[in-house]
């Protein structure tokens, strides 16, 4: 097996090491030790371990906000935008569970010029949910009664607790929680009548948690 590149074993040492001793509990000669390094690999690859935190932070909000604008350009529906955006959002606590687990840890520490660069990628994120809310009441796919703004921070709220509890050894697989995060996701939001429809029924499947449930 190929030895991993130096900035891929250097961000997998501060990931360990933050989550486990903190931000200020680790410091750059820790990280250089610990990745079989040197300072100078390290400063080649990072300005300070500022900039480390803020790649480890970025990384994932990157990915997600990245889904979220291809599912809404390659979709031409807001059910089949909202669901695809779902699922790639699931799913990145289980590509980047330890960069989302340092994040929520430790954001407080990022500097300004970071953090500036982090809120504005999680308020593009948020403000494609909330277009693809707002369009599916315009369309009557989604309720009229609905407020796009809490409807949209209730989904981002729910989806990102996923942190705190999902365990990749679990009985389900992440791809069936996703599924399961959108088939709670679009009843609540879908209007009665789109929920019988063929091209948006497609969209809820409930029959392998009913199948997990009997089971247990």
């Amino acid at each position: 097996m190929a030895e991993k590149p130096l900035k891929d074993r250097i961000i997998d040492t501060a990931l360990r090491l933050f989550e486990k001793y903190g931000y200020h509990g680790v410091t750059v000669d820790r990280i250089v030790t610990e990745s079989d390094t040197s300072k100078g690999g390290f400063y080649h690859n990072f300005k300070s371990k500022d900039e480390l935190l803020y790649h480890i932070h970025d990384v994932f909000i990157t990915y997600v906000l990245n889904k979220a604008q291809k599912a809404y350009e390659n979709y031409k529906t807001p059910t089949e935008r909202l669901y695809a955006i779902i699922q790639s959002f699931v799913k990145v606590f289980h590509l980047y569970k330890p960069h989302i687990t340092v994040f929520y840890q430790e954001s407080t520490y990022l500097k300004p010029e970071y953090s500036e660069k982090i809120n504005r990628k999680r308020d593009e994120f948020k403000q494609v949910i909330f277009r693809v809310i707002r369009e599916g009441i315009e369309a009557g796919e989604f309720r009229p009664e609905l407020s796009v703004e809490i409807t949209g921070m209730s989904i981002i709220g729910m989806v990102n607790w996923t942190y705190k509890w999902y365990n990749p050894e679990g009985p389900l697989t992440i791809e069936q929680i996703a599924k399961y995060f959108a088939d709670f996701i679009l009843h609540a939001v879908l209007r009665e009548e789109m929920k019988e429809k063929p091209s948006i029924s497609r969209f809820l499947l409930p029959s392998l948690f009913h199948s997990y449930s009997k089971e247990k």
